[in-house]
């Protein structure tokens, strides 16, 4: 369900919206928000609730992984898009899981028109690390529907 009206989203979005995303801000088109689930400093499974306004998306990316690895996707409340280097875009809606592979160049966001939230976690594994590229061109994003 699309939420433009930010009210209407705060009642959906279950998880809560959380702190501005400041340390990833610049990975990111708009303002997104994190909302830690777990006590991941005390050694629990790190999920956070990822909040995007309208608009927002995060850069390509690529969680590299030797053995393991990936990133999974459970959409929470709202709409957005999901898309993988070479493939068309995914709409995104509340309920929707999407796994994401080791090594492959993806992004995803709000549609220009609701807010979004997703959980996101990433899937452990050996060798592992995160790769930021470039941003999601607006023409691209501007095209999707």
């Amino acid at each position: 369900m699309k939420y433009s009206n930010k009210e209407d989203f705060d009642k959906a979005n279950i998880f809560g919206q959380g702190q501005a995303n400041d340390a990833y801000a610049k990975y990111f088109i708009g303002n997104s928000f994190l909302n830690g689930l777990t006590d991941f400093k005390a050694g629990e499974f790190p999920l956070f609730n990822v909040t995007f306004e309208p608009g927002c998306r995060n850069n390509w990316h690529i969680h590299h992984a030797e053995k393991g690895g990936g990133q999974i996707l459970i959409c929470t409340a709202g709409e957005g898009w999901y898309q993988e280097t070479g493939k068309a875009p995914q709409e995104l809606k509340e309920g929707t899981v999407v796994v994401i592979p080791p090594n492959v160049k993806h992004w995803h966001g709000a549609k220009k028109d609701s807010w979004f939230s997703h959980i996101a976690l990433e899937v452990p594994g050996e060798g592992t690390s995160n790769e930021w590229c470039e941003a999601v061109e607006d023409v691209t994003y501007n095209n999707l529907k």
